[in-house]
């Protein structure tokens, strides 16, 4: 079961969601997109709020109303936080997340600490988890199925624009070469060895015209 939001700061609307409990997010973990951001708040217990990137955005052009979003949600879903000022809130690409055999269920590291950012959080913004709370749903979803239809997608998306590359490089070799055999022709001189009426010997020439 996967707890899902959905921000109007930007448009489309962005897609935020987190996981029911610490048992969900062993499989959020395991089964982000490459697109997700994943927030928490920083050495306190908290929800694992994810951030599903549009195509074209990335971890740094995030729209400020939409970080500001995932923060307050994220802060709102912290049992200590969520009654603290100042709250620091850490997040990274899904693919900065780090499981080990030896982390606590629901307990994750990161690949690379230079690729995680810090942002606080000074208060609760009540209008905006009000906002957010209103498009509250929960889905029941398999995360395997559905990693695996957005890889496959994917594939087919790098399958198609392989072959829209190949086709366009094709197409600039047969202009290249049709280009290469036209300037070809103008070192030819066509007005070499070609005879006039003047060149032609007189006594060649018939006057028997019956």
């Amino acid at each position: 079961m996967v707890i899902k939001f959905s921000s109007n700061t930007t448009n489309p609307p962005t897609m935020i969601y987190m996981g029911v409990d610490k048992v969900e997010n062993e499989d959020l973990i395991k089964y982000g997109w490459p697109e997700d951001v994943w927030f928490h708040v920083d050495k306190l217990s908290s929800a694992h709020v994810y951030l599903r990137l549009h195509s074209g955005m990335t971890i740094d052009s995030i729209p400020e109303a939409l970080l500001i979003d995932c923060c307050q949600l994220v802060k709102q879903n912290s049992i200590e936080g969520c009654k603290l000022n100042n709250v620091a809130i850490v997040y990274t690409m899904w693919s900065n997340l780090k499981k080990t055999g030896d982390m606590a269920v629901g307990q994750v590291g990161f690949h690379s600490h230079k690729q995680v950012k810090h942002t606080v959080v000074p208060t609760k913004i009540n209008e905006i988890v009000n906002r957010l709370e209103k498009t509250r749903r929960k889905d029941d979803i398999d995360y395997k199925e559905e990693r695996d239809a957005r890889d496959a997608k994917e594939r087919q998306k790098l399958k198609k624009l392989e072959q829209e590359r190949k086709d366009r490089e094709k197409k600039e070799m047969l202009a290249q070469n049709e280009k290469k055999r036209i300037e070809g022709y103008e070192d030819v001189d066509w007005d070499a060895g070609a005879t006039t009426r003047n060149d032609v010997d007189p006594g060649n020439l018939s006057d028997d015209f019956m």
